[in-house]
């Protein structure tokens, strides 16, 4: 049972406490007189010190250990919440702004998450009933901190799940409203505790997963083809991988509150993992950038009032965050927005060629990193909307056509390096190529030319350093 080590905790305390005290205030006071004795060396107070001393040693070494592993889980969510709040730089990337939703969901999950490890410890401290630990069904008080748990984290941890994806502004109301039938069930089985009810609470919980996890799968894969289609460079900003492992550490976690289950090197595992969860949810939240979506009325339908191509775009608002390799072309002041135009403009895929031919290809703006859609339709002279429309007849994404490109240049640059028998180091080429990350730019060789780049320039006959 998850609570064993409370219960040994707590019995060797209760067991001697009726030799030296009468109240567990007197026992608290004993704890103070111990510290200021030991030091001094007071006689008077070395029989005190023995007894609490013998109370000790009757606690298991599991149990100490497994209470300074649950203060640790407590006090690393209330350092990053602090860490969240009240410093506005980033100290894991400061070239690297969050998403500010972001970021006080995550501070909102980790004051849940301390706010729990303190009302559990109050509860099992200051329950005058170990018994409730064996009871089916489980006691009021015990079923009134389990339904606070839950409710809590979940609710949080959903909100900064949630935020994680920039695509759109997910809310986060259906998580608050799905956790009322809980509480309903919650407060039932504290007026009329009943083993069916909670194994019914129980069911309830596990199919909120169950049907969040698959929402989560599809909302995903919809952020990570929003970003194909809109950047070029995708470090730091897929999000699967910190999913996966925070619903996973969320399974656990719902195990261990609402299943009893006898096994103590679980509850150690479950701390241990609390610990990994703060850890990725923190990096994530400060390595992730600020994204902007793409307007609904852009990307589905045209401006009525704008030429395809070769009319200055309608937003002006874009500022680069690096400078380009070859400047980009300069942009008209802002047009007043129009009203979208019931018939949709037929879209010249041979001009939009040509003009990325002449303002992309040409000029080698392929090369810039975080190049994004938005920055190449105003470099061409069109918006998002006729690109997308473009590398979607053209069967690719606008991230699989910027890395093409590259890996062109790659090839290119790697000739001539060849060709004049120059040694060759392909991190340096690949980042010269435009890839800020060598594996993002491995995985697109790969797809672009079907050969790793390793057997690709030995192959080659090329000098490899």
């Amino acid at each position: 049972m998850k609570c064993r080590l409370f219960d040994d905790f707590l019995l060797s305390l209760r067991r001697k406490r009726c030799e030296f005290a009468h109240d567990w205030p007197l026992m608290q006071a004993s704890w103070l007189s111990l510290r200021s004795a030991l030091p001094l060396g007071l006689s008077k107070n070395r029989r005190l010190a023995y007894k609490i001393m013998d109370i000790l040693g009757q606690t298991s070494v599991q149990s100490i250990l497994f209470f300074i592993l649950y203060g640790v889980t407590g006090a690393v969510p209330l350092l990053a919440a602090l860490y969240l709040l009240l410093r506005r730089g980033n100290a894991f990337a400061p070239d690297i702004t969050p998403p500010v939703r972001l970021r006080r969901w995550a501070a909102a999950f980790f004051i849940m998450a301390v706010l729990g490890h303190v009302w559990w410890m109050l509860f099992y401290v200051y329950s005058r009933d170990l018994r409730f630990l064996d009871a089916v069904p489980p006691s009021p008080g015990y079923v009134a901190v389990v339904v606070l748990d839950c409710v809590s984290l979940l609710t949080t941890l959903a909100g900064t799940l949630l935020s994680m994806l920039q695509d759109r502004r997910r809310s986060v109301w259906p998580a608050f409203v799905a956790m009322v039938p809980f509480l309903v069930l919650g407060g039932v089985l504290i007026v009329y505790p009943s083993q069916q009810i909670l194994l019914v609470a129980i069911a309830y919980v596990l199919l909120l997963y169950v049907l969040f996890t698959i929402y989560m799968v599809l909302a995903v894969r919809r952020y990570g083809r929003w970003l194909n289609d809109n950047y070029a460079d995708l470090e730091n900003k897929k999000v699967w991988l910190s999913q996966v492992v925070t619903l996973a550490c969320l399974l656990l976690f719902m195990l261990y509150t609402l299943v009893e289950i006898d096994a103590t090197l679980l509850m150690f595992l479950l701390h241990f993992t609390e610990l990994a969860l703060f850890g990725l949810l923190l990096w994530r939240v400060e390595t992730l950038p600020q994204l902007e979506a793409a307007p609904a009325d852009e990307k589905y339908i045209p401006q009525a009032q704008e030429s395809p191509v070769g009319a200055a775009p309608a937003e002006s608002t874009f500022v680069p965050d690096t400078m380009p390799i070859m400047p980009i072309m300069p942009m008209q002041q802002e047009q007043p927005e129009q009203q979208p135009s019931a018939n949709p403009v037929s879209i010249d895929l041979a001009q939009i060629e040509q003009l990325l031919k002449e303002h992309c290809v040409d000029t080698r703006l392929y090369l810039q990193h975080n190049l994004t859609l938005q920055q190449l339709a105003q470099a061409v002279g069109t918006n998002r909307y006729y690109l997308s429309q473009y590398f979607s007849r053209q069967g690719i994404t606008y991230n699989i056509y910027i890395n093409n490109l590259r890996i062109n240049h790659f090839i290119n640059r790697y000739q001539e390096l060849a060709a004049a028998g120059q040694p060759i180091v392909a991190q340096q080429l690949s980042s010269e190529s435009g890839f800020r990350s060598y594996s993002t730019f491995a995985r697109a060789f790969v797809l672009r030319t079907g050969q790793s780049v390793t057997a690709w320039m030995r192959d080659s006959g090329g000098v490899i350093l």
